[in-house]
């Protein structure tokens, strides 16, 4: 099983989705950005890095979410959600193709990778 962290950033009542580059696995579907936990990494210290890796940001978590665990056909992944807010940076893309603010609730105009539908899912109850 595979430790993945995830960030969900908030702005202005929107949330940053990312599609993910043709060469990722999952091309093509939009994510909540982040990646694999190094070992000997704690959780927070794995969003912050993979964050400043993939989108050149600088993060502040605001709270974690319930993990969730997740079987794609070709492995199985334990993906740690944060709510994070950005404090310094521009969004620079450096594996994903594009990004987009969505309003939480539209989540579902776009195609989302399938864990990450789980953790959306989460993120709207729990702003209810």
């Amino acid at each position: 099983m595979i430790r993945v962290c995830c960030a969900i950033i908030e702005k202005q009542g929107k949330v940053l989705a990312a599609k993910r580059g043709q060469y990722m696995y999952l091309s093509g579907h939009w994510e909540f950005p982040g990646g694999k936990v190094e070992t000997g990494e704690t959780d927070e210290n794995c969003i912050c890095r993979e964050i400043k890796e993939e989108l050149n940001l600088d993060i502040s978590i605001l709270g974690k979410l319930m993990e969730v665990v997740f079987s794609y056909p070709e492995k199985s992944i334990r993906l740690i959600p944060f709510v994070c807010k950005i404090m310094n940076g521009e969004i620079t893309l450096k594996d994903h193709s594009e990004f987009k603010w969505i309003k939480p609730s539209l989540w579902n105009q776009l195609k989302w990778a399938a864990a990450d539908i789980k953790v959306i899912e989460q993120y709207l109850k729990k702003e209810k």
